[in-house]
């Protein structure tokens, strides 16, 4: 598959990047995909969550009535969940949301992904680029270029780019990662996904596993 490269202002280059079958055309795994992105979501939970129950609830522990005669149901502490105020029965507890998923289902979920974004024709190609210094009207102006200023976006470097990077904090509907950090969320939360030519051949390498 070959898509055409463009230069920071969104014009062709008159050069083409090949993209590899191996990782942007393969049958995607949709499980796989679900999997990645459901350990994606469940790391980002903290598990700080806590409810007091019965044995942590500060009161009386003294019989509040009598146990019989009453006509009603027998009742010892005031700290019984069945009391406002009391304890909860099985309340949440700190604990960790993560669980464990073997690489190889990793790469394949982010091949999938990446599939996905192919097939959709949403995968565009510029050479690289640098900023002067970090200013975000020249990052908006290059989003503008590639007319999707006003669509999710997710820009992928090839390794450490300071000013691109600081240049975006600002825009909330962009993201500019490296690709040592592309993730099968990232890719799938983004409408279009803009790979500086120096990511592709890293992102091949370690997906091609």
């Amino acid at each position: 598959m070959e898509v055409a490269v463009l230069d920071i202002k969104g014009k062709e280059t008159g050069r083409k990047a090949k993209l590899s079958d191996a990782v942007f055309a393969i049958e995607p795994n949709e499980h796989a995909v679900y999997l990645d992105v459901k350990q994606y979501l469940a790391n980002q939970r903290q598990g700080t969550h806590k409810a007091k129950e019965r044995a942590e609830i500060t009161g009386s522990t003294r019989k509040i009535k009598k146990q019989k005669g009453t006509g009603t149901a027998r009742a010892g502490s005031i700290k019984s969940p069945i009391f406002k105020g009391g304890g909860r029965v099985f309340g949440p507890r700190p604990r960790s949301y993560s669980f464990k998923l073997n690489k190889n289902l990793k790469r394949l979920a982010r091949k999938s992904a990446l599939t996905i974004k192919a097939n959709g024709n949403a995968i565009t190609v510029v050479e690289d680029f640098s900023f002067d210094a970090p200013k975000t009207k020249n990052y908006i102006d290059f989003l503008k270029a590639l007319g999707i200023q006003d669509k999710k976006s997710l820009i992928v470097l090839g390794g450490s780019n300071k000013n691109v990077y600081l240049s975006s904090r600002n825009l909330k509907g962009s993201e500019v990662v490296s690709s040592s950090e592309l993730s099968t969320y990232k890719i799938l939360n983004a409408k279009n996904i803009v790979f500086l030519e120096g990511s592709l051949e890293g992102i091949e390498s370690n997906l091609s596993k």
